[in-house]
């Protein structure tokens, strides 16, 4: 008899942790493993602001999936289609191609994509800092406006270079213009015709407050800290209107701007609107167990799905992090285990155990268990909880000596000319407009069976 087939979907914390705990739990003889991811690591996120940074090099943050699992098949590609009645996956190749994966049981793990608006300009001139790509594409870029500013003959193209917006009061983006900052506040001591003074970063926030989830004590800390390194954060603001020169702010300000950084949220992978499945804010809605109801043998976690937070009670889901997405991983694991064995699946639950946000150089803001830290205590903590939570020692001693290394040597702020000919958007980085509509996908599945 044919074994039956597990195809997970994503290459992230969520994916990789259950491919990982399937290949523990299930026999070769007892099912058949896949994972389809687009890139042939599994990208460590929480530090991609410090390889925006030059702090830590690219490899640093992205662990080899060879390296990792040992006998799931790995498709290279994205799934950008899922006929649950059908139970089968369409999968777009790296090299294009169109393939369609059957399984038995399918793991949504698919993450997400950063959260845009309907603001002019806005998909032509942002940039990201979700995958590693945008990242080393962001880096780039800061320097080029260094480099330009500093060649400029003008003064209106020097201060249109010289200024930068991050968006989103987040992690991400509290930590992107807290890195970055540090950046150009080095760099300009290797440029001495421009004036530091010139230089200006923004950080704006339609929410009152900075990253909320910390509490009042360490949300204030943590602006404080950005305010005197003189980072301008503009709190109950976004933004109106974007311009290849300009940056238009909805409390009325324009400030000229090349510069643009949105890290204003994420919305679940276009992937699940694929699926007539139910939904909690675009994010696919499962049981305590993690089954998605109504379709056979599909599980669902991670930042795609609104996994219920028994922890928390009163009807909330987990949040989209790390943390949950690698714990939700290893019970999904379980319970495909447990179906194949006709046993009982088991509920997720977790007690969140913390928050750490690391701002660069000795500053940081900690919450483990509860505990409110700032400081060099802090920073301790934030780096502590990255190196236990990379995934291989390989990667922990890699990013130890990229710290070290930083911190006694500095940066070279070196320009590499990555997408130096045409600026990418962030459709381009992300691949969002890919997906197959339902009713495309349907005629696939049709396709498919009228010529078998």
């Amino acid at each position: 008899m044919e074994r039956p087939r597990i195809l997970v979907v994503g290459g992230g914390f969520a994916g990789v942790e259950c491919a990982l705990r399937l290949e523990r739990k299930v026999s070769p003889n007892e099912a058949d493993i896949a994972i389809v991811a687009p890139f042939s690591y599994e990208l460590y996120l929480p530090l991609l602001p410090q390889v925006a940074a030059g702090v830590l090099s690219p490899q640093c943050v992205a662990v080899s999936l060879r390296r990792l699992l040992g006998r799931t098949r790995i498709i290279p590609g994205g799934a950008i289609g899922v006929d649950p009645q059908a139970k089968v996956c369409v999968i777009r190749k790296i090299t294009n191609e169109i393939v369609n994966e059957h399984y038995d049981y399918i793991v949504l793990a698919p993450g997400s994509v950063t959260r845009t608006f309907d603001i002019p300009g806005l998909l032509d001139h942002a940039r990201g800092m979700k995958t590693l790509a945008e990242a080393a594409y962001v880096r780039d870029h800061v320097i080029a406006q260094l480099d330009l500013a500093d060649a400029a003959t003008n003064r209106e193209e020097r201060l249109s270079r010289l200024q930068f917006v991050v968006v989103g009061g987040g992690y991400a983006g509290t930590e992107t213009a807290a890195c970055l900052q540090q950046v150009t506040s080095s760099a300009i001591k290797r440029y001495p015709r421009l004036n530091p003074n010139l230089i200006k970063w923004h950080l704006v926030d339609i929410a009152p407050k900075l990253m909320p989830e910390l509490g009042d004590k360490l949300g204030t800390t943590a602006l404080s800290v950005l305010r005197e390194r003189g980072i301008e954060v503009s709190l109950g603001v976004s933004v109106a209107e974007v311009a290849e020169d300009w940056v238009k702010f909805t409390d009325g300000r324009t400030i000229p701007c090349r510069t643009l950084i949105w890290t204003a949220g994420v919305s679940a992978s276009p992937l699940i609107a694929t699926m007539d499945a139910e939904t909690v804010r675009g994010r696919i809605a499962t049981t305590a167990d993690m089954s998605v109801p109504r379709f056979d043998g599909v599980y669902a976690l991670g930042d795609a799905a609104a996994v219920p937070d028994l922890a928390k009670g009163d009807g909330a889901v987990c949040p989209p992090t790390a943390q949950h997405a690698q714990r939700q991983g290893k019970v999904v694991a379980d319970n495909i285990a447990a179906a194949l064995r006709g046993q009982a699946p088991r509920p997720y639950f977790h007690k969140d155990l913390g928050l750490v946000v690391d701002l660069g150089g000795a500053d940081a803001v900690s919450k483990p268990l509860g505990v409110e830290l700032t400081g060099v205590a802090a920073q301790g903590v934030a780096r502590g909880y990255h190196l236990m939570a990379l995934r291989t020692n390989v990667a922990k001693v890699r990013v130890m000596t990229n710290w070290l290394l930083n911190a006694t040597a500095g940066d070279d702020f070196v320009r590499t000319g990555f997408q130096v000919g045409r600026p990418a958007t962030l459709r381009d980085f992300e691949y969002t407009d890919a997906y197959l509509t339902r009713d495309q996908i349907r005629e696939h599945t049709a396709s498919l069976n009228a010529h078998q």
